[in-house]
């Protein structure tokens, strides 16, 4: 009696134990996903700005052919999934070049979580 009343005290200690870590570890993989903001405005000042305007309005340098720089501020960015911005980011476009060399996985995020703020 004794005994099974142990396994089940053990049991029940194993299973939340495994919960906690399964928790805890899940917490810390979003905080490393999410990026930091203040590196990001630091980043997206240095290589962004001069395109997309200080404000991220897409009023910095324009371009005599092609597209104009996003707006970054518009309700179209922030519809826009993370990984939709990564790619952009990553990838390029017409008139902009690809940051996948420049810039780390790391620095992206930390980008992506400063551009997810200029639309709010």
């Amino acid at each position: 009696m004794k005994r099974s009343w142990l396994l089940r005290l053990l049991l029940v200690g194993l299973v939340s134990g495994l919960l906690f870590e399964a928790v805890g570890q899940g917490q810390a993989e979003s905080k490393a996903q999410s990026g930091d903001v203040a590196r990001g405005k630091a980043l997206f000042v240095r290589h962004c700005a001069g395109c997309h305007g200080p404000e991220g309005g897409g009023d910095g340098y324009r371009f005599l052919r092609g597209p104009d720089p996003a707006n970054l501020t518009s309700p179209s960015t922030s519809k826009k999934s993370e990984a939709e911005l990564i790619k952009t980011s990553h990838d390029g476009k017409p008139n902009m070049p690809p940051w996948k060399t420049r810039l780390s996985e790391i620095e992206s995020r930390d980008v992506l979580a400063y551009v997810q703020t200029l639309a709010k």
